[in-house]
């Protein structure tokens, strides 16, 4: 084709689709921040890892059958003897946790620096509802390998919706399509799995970037980059997110698929946090493990379930925990955003969360002896207190001025080569190589103990510091 066909198929799309507004509107003339840092790298992985579990998903339902006879068949089916099928498995299996892992951290970046306040209250409800539809498009997927965890696991969390008063017995029927977790379940939860959920997850995608796009992107600082512009209107301190961010999180996927890739090809079950050692045996209805536990990244809410000693309690506080994420932009009454600026309140309250999230989630893969329940309901009461009691300490702490302008923090790369050069000294090293003619001297690092422990104390009192 000449280049004047190609030029005249060009505008003949581009006259009936808008592929170079939306390109020019979401990506080139998108300013973002100029002063994002790590914390920021979390958004693009979730939407890589999502693009993974799509493709993965796509190649195992050619080989998988939904079907309590076969399911389990079909998994070692895969792995063994379909070709590069263990690969895929593992790629959608690991890609479950590390959606979890990125979407967790980008959650927390949240927290760090306010992105769900205003304007932004918005982004940050479709969020939780993509994190709400994530958690329900695992649990429906843990079960379709057809092992004794899944099998007994959904079993258990199903039975919870029986404690619902009025719906719940019938809410419990209808999830199961039968009075005990069997066939009809594993085909109704395949339903939901491979079309229903995704679909929803796409959408609330789609409108959680249509929403950012609109009011902006937060930053470090939480200060508005558009109140100061220059005279062609684009913010001072902004940049265009294409080519500088593009670039930058393409550095970032490298470093995630590093990692990722590790994980797959040497140690894909992580100790059974991963995939749990009872999925390896085929689903037995007569016959129940010893220890049942959902997957990693349910356990907090599971430990919470267990704290309560009432059932219904219980469903109410694990339902809670998720509920009261979303009412964070109207609980949080500081008049700052980043963590940057606030008091120590603050920081000491988000520390004491982050301490009983990790904590709830470790004590909900063990089993419930008494000493880790009262563990539990502590760390559950801390979890709540952080969220129930902040309209009051974020009201009364005390808060730092914010600047108007974005400030600037040097990066990781940019103190590292000063950091290397005070935690290490060079010393002379002598070569011998054959006759003594060649006798040389050469150069080697070695650790300097007097600047590891200045880093160190510096590093300790700019962290007791930042808690005042």
């Amino acid at each position: 084709m000449k280049p004047s066909r190609i030029t005249e198929c060009n505008e003949w799309i581009l006259a009936r689709f808008p592929l170079t507004k939306l390109w020019n509107e979401h990506m080139t003339h998108y300013y973002a921040p100029k002063n994002f840092n790590f914390w920021y790298f979390f958004g693009s992985l979730a939407l890589l890892v999502l693009v993974n579990q799509i493709l993965t998903g796509i190649f195992l339902t050619m080989n998988y059958k939904p079907d309590a006879k076969l399911a389990f068949d079909s998994v070692e089916y895969i792995m063994r003897d379909v070709n590069w099928g263990w690969l895929i498995r593992y790629m959608h299996s690991t890609g479950s946790s590390a959606f979890f892992i990125v979407v967790y951290l980008h959650m927390f970046r949240g927290l760090l620096y306010g992105s769900f306040k205003h304007p932004r209250e918005l982004i940050w409800i479709f969020g939780m509802l993509l994190f709400v539809a994530l958690m329900a498009e695992a649990f429906m997927g843990y079960l379709l390998p057809w092992g004794q965890m899944s099998y007994w696991g959904a079993q258990v969390i199903i039975s919870l919706f029986s404690a619902i008063p009025v719906i719940g017995d019938d809410l419990s029927l209808w999830l199961r399509g039968d009075y005990v977790v069997s066939d009809a379940t594993l085909n109704r939860f395949f339903a939901f799995h491979v079309i229903a959920v995704p679909l929803a997850l796409v959408m609330l995608v789609f409108l959680h970037i249509v929403a950012l796009h609109e009011v902006g992107s937060n930053n470090p600082d939480g200060i508005e980059i558009k109140d100061s512009k220059d005279p062609w209107g684009h913010p001072v301190d902004g940049i265009p997110f294409h080519p500088y961010y593009t670039v930058k999180d393409i550095v970032g996927v490298a470093v995630f698929l590093l990692f990722f890739a590790t994980v797959i090809f040497y140690m894909p079950e992580m100790g059974g946090y991963f995939l749990e050692h009872a999925n390896f045996i085929p689903a037995d209805p007569m016959k129940t493990p010893e220890h049942i536990a959902p997957v990693w990244y349910f356990t907090p809410f599971y430990a919470i379930l267990r704290a309560i000693p009432d059932k219904f309690a219980g469903v109410i506080g694990m339902g809670g925990a998720i509920v009261v994420l979303f009412l964070l932009p109207w609980l949080d009454r500081s008049p700052v955003k980043s963590i940057r600026y606030r008091g120590g309140i603050y920081k000491k309250a988000l520390a004491l969360f982050v301490i009983s999230f990790l904590a709830l989630g470790y004590l909900g893969t063990q089993p419930a002896t008494p000493t880790a329940t009262i563990l539990a309901r502590i760390f559950t009461a801390i979890y709540f207190g952080f969220f129930l009691l902040m309209p009051l300490y974020t009201r009364w702490e005390k808060t730092k001025p914010v600047p108007k302008r974005l400030t600037t923090v040097h990066s990781l790369e940019e103190q590292l080569p000063a950091l290397i050069e005070e935690i290490t000294v060079l010393k002379p090293a002598a070569t011998e190589i054959g006759h003594t003619a060649f006798k040389g001297s050469s150069f080697t690092r070695q650790p300097n103990p007097e600047g590891i422990r200045n880093v160190i104390t510096r590093l300790v009192k700019k962290a007791i510091g930042s808690l005042d």
